[in-house]
């Protein structure tokens, strides 16, 4: 019987208490969007549902406007 160890760390949070998710926050959102400009998913930013959901608003509102950019593409 082989039994699934898991693991007993606790990770800490991605987004702390204090921080507002908000598109204004470019420096919050630039977290969670890949190199190539993609959202990362909710595994890879360890956020709930409900987080993971907010975030991706507020990045599709920051987009709008150029505040983060589309792709990082310095070439």
């Amino acid at each position: 019987m082989n039994r699934l160890k898991l693991s007993s760390r606790r990770r800490s949070p991605s987004i702390r208490s204090d921080e507002i998710v908000d598109y204004k926050n470019p420096s919050l959102l630039r977290r969670f969007i890949s190199e190539q400009g993609k959202i990362l998913s909710r595994r890879v930013n360890r956020l709930t549902s409900k987080q993971q959901r907010s975030v991706v608003v507020a990045i599709k509102r920051a987009r709008i406007p150029a505040l983060p950019p589309f792709s990082s593409n310095e070439n």
